[in-house]
């Protein structure tokens, strides 16, 4: 055999050892970080009461790698006192990191709109004169606000209410529009639900299109009655 190619097989072997003694090393930092935060949301929970009603059916079947190593969404469950991860794009190590970067406590954020500012998901309002220059939103680098953007963009290929929300917004307004539109309401009801301890249930995709075209309908009966006119349905217009 060549030296040359001895050599070679042996750097690539060693580069292997101590690719895989890193990954060894990182995995159990990973456990250790598991172990201390499980123990402190133990702590947090000391004295809080186990809610009444059993923890409802999962959402999130599947389980992501980057999951903490225990049962996250129970212990979140006695912690929130509602079970967050029933809001479509909020799963367990979400609800987590929404906590861990919150609090329990939002009462500090007097409204939702105050909320969604903070985490600037609410449209921007430069004025000068009385003029808006700009309504953008601002940029920021908050970790949870760029986990809701995420949420917002998997929640959009659902088949729910907030699916069908994102989808109606970006063939409207385009899918960066839309991602901030959707991230702001799965905010606004993670603010309910630990605020007021709302229960999220979602009513369906065709439950929301029902919705909007009740609302579109309604617009266009209005605007008839503001020229004069009233609209009826084709079938009560044929059989006069």
């Amino acid at each position: 055999m060549c030296p040359n190619l001895l050599d070679h097989h042996t750097e690539h072997v060693f580069a292997l050892k101590q690719a895989l003694a890193l990954y060894d090393f990182y995995q159990t930092c990973i456990d250790e970080c598991d172990v201390e935060i499980e123990r402190t949301v133990a702590g947090l929970n000391i004295d809080r009461p186990v809610p009444e009603a059993p923890l409802p059916k999962p959402k999130h079947r599947s389980k992501m790698p980057s999951d903490p190593n225990f049962d996250v969404r129970s212990a979140m469950y006695q912690l929130a006192g509602t079970d967050l991860t029933q809001i479509h794009g909020i799963g367990p190590f979400l609800a987590l990191r929404l906590i861990g970067e919150c609090g329990t406590d939002l009462s500090r954020w007097r409204t939702a709109k105050h909320f969604t500012s903070w985490l600037t998901l609410s449209p921007g309002c430069k004025i000068s004169g009385g003029k808006v220059l700009s309504s953008y939103t601002r940029k920021t680098s908050s970790r949870i606000t760029v986990a809701l953007r995420l949420a917002a963009v998997t929640v959009g290929r659902s088949n729910t209410a907030l699916g069908a929300f994102y989808r109606r917004l970006a063939g409207r307004i385009g899918n960066a529009k839309a991602v901030t539109a959707t991230a702001r309401k799965i905010a606004v009801l993670f603010y309910n639900a630990m605020r007021y301890g709302m229960d999220y249930r979602d009513p369906g995709a065709d439950h929301y299109e029902q919705q909007y075209r009740d609302r579109v309908i309604k617009q266009l009966h209005r605007r008839a009655a503001q020229f004069g006119y009233a609209l009826q349905p084709q079938e009560a217009a044929a059989e006069r």
